[in-house]
């Protein structure tokens, strides 16, 4: 796979692309915002949705074995974590999966859990929802980002019946540490607060890191977490809304399952299941390739930022394919700010302060699942206006 091929996405209906304007007010800025990538997908998974289309028939399908068979595979090799078919439940996509469990385990007025800066659709699934939000807030310490265990523990009373974890975390790129997540995990199962784990970045993680699915902790955790995985982040398929719950306690499936058919949910995308598929069954070694262009094209932007921009401060990635820079130094507030990268270095990011009103603060989210050459425009702009800025402020 040639990841610097430049794909041309507009006039797909693609949200990062087509619809930047929308979104931003400008149609010609570059868009890295939205935590999709630039790649194709593996020939495997285009292969096996053609011969589908090929077909002609597009009815009512039901999931096959080898559905259920491609990620119990897929974990194993991965994680060396055992689970069985009947561990596992469709989902459209994991943002449907967490509200899903919010009605199935919790009710209205009950307090969840969240772990900010994070992924913001965290918080409209718990407030949207009528439940109370409960930040417990990330700490930054020597440029890494840590949980806070004791305020955790002082959040938690007999209200509280959820968090949601997102593992790992988007946008700070931590990938937990065993250590972390035990104790995390030991916490929630003393106070019976149920463990609902994003772990859609799981593939995603950068050499050197190396990711635990909570739920392989112990059994005592496993019986207290509901794990979300799916290969939309890791092989550009999330506009193909297939992905799983993996729930390992009877009691929480029937829960959950129970809640899923009350919507009538059950049922799956024809194209989304040849893709699931061929994802997990073929996409090991174009994952490994994606991975260290991913990891190159992070080296690349701390190195630039270091020799140009060096007030910023870009904390170092553990996983995912983001980026999370600080950018306290130019002192703009968020509407300056904003209007700084949409206006003079004409990109679109996701500003920090959508995954936290103060922890997000002064804070920029970019994704760098896109070709070089892409990046390389976006640098030389920020730093020709960085160097304007600079000179303003002296």
């Amino acid at each position: 796979m040639n990841f610097d091929k430049l794909l041309d996405r507009m006039g797909t209906s693609c949200l990062k692309w087509d619809y930047v304007g929308t979104f931003y007010g400008d149609n010609d800025i570059v868009p890295m915002w939205v935590a999709d990538s630039d790649f194709e997908a593996p020939e495997e998974v285009k292969q096996a949705i053609k011969k589908r289309a090929e077909h002609g028939a597009y009815g009512y399908t039901v999931r096959p074995k080898r559905f259920y068979g491609a990620i119990i595979n897929w974990v194993n090799k991965k994680y060396a974590w055992e689970i069985i078919k009947d561990n596992l439940i469709y989902t459209p996509g994991i943002v449907a999966a967490i509200n899903w469990a919010v009605h199935a385990f919790t009710k209205e007025g009950d307090k969840i859990i969240v772990q900010s800066p994070v992924y913001y659709p965290f918080f409209s699934a718990v407030e949207g929802n009528k439940r109370i939000l409960v930040d417990n807030n990330l700490v930054l310490k020597d440029g890494k980002y840590h949980m806070d265990f004791e305020d955790l523990k002082n959040k938690i009373d007999k209200d509280t019946k959820m968090i949601i974890l997102c593992s790992p975390h988007n946008p700070v790129t931590r990938v937990w540490t065993r250590d972390e997540l035990r104790e995390l995990g030991e916490i929630c199962t003393k106070n019976n607060v149920l463990i609902i784990s994003d772990e859609i970045h799981s593939d995603l993680i950068l050499e050197g890191n190396v990711h635990t699915p909570i739920a392989t902790i112990s059994d005592e955790i496993a019986a207290n977490t509901i794990t979300l995985m799916a290969p939309s982040k890791t092989f550009n398929v999330a506009g193909l809304e297939t992905s799983v719950a993996i729930i390992t306690n009877p009691e929480l499936k029937e829960k959950f399952v129970n809640f899923q058919k009350s919507i009538g949910a059950g049922m799956s995308s024809i194209f989304g299941i040849e893709a699931f598929v061929a994802c997990y069954e073929y996409g090991h070694e174009w994952l490994e390739e994606q991975l260290k262009y991913i990891k190159s094209n992070v080296e690349y932007v701390k190195n630039f930022v270091k020799e140009n921009m060096n007030t910023l401060n870009v904390i170092d990635p553990e996983g995912t394919y983001l980026l999370w820079v600080d950018c306290s130094s130019l002192k703009y507030n968020d509407d300056e700010l904003k209007e700084f990268f949409i206006k003079k270095v004409k990109v679109a990011l996701d500003m920090g302060t959508i995954f936290g009103k103060e922890t997000g603060k002064d804070y920029v989210r970019f994704n760098l699942a896109t070709q070089r050459k892409i990046v390389e425009k976006v640098l030389k702009r920020f730093k020709e206006h960085y160097d304007i800025r600079m000179k303003e402020l002296k």
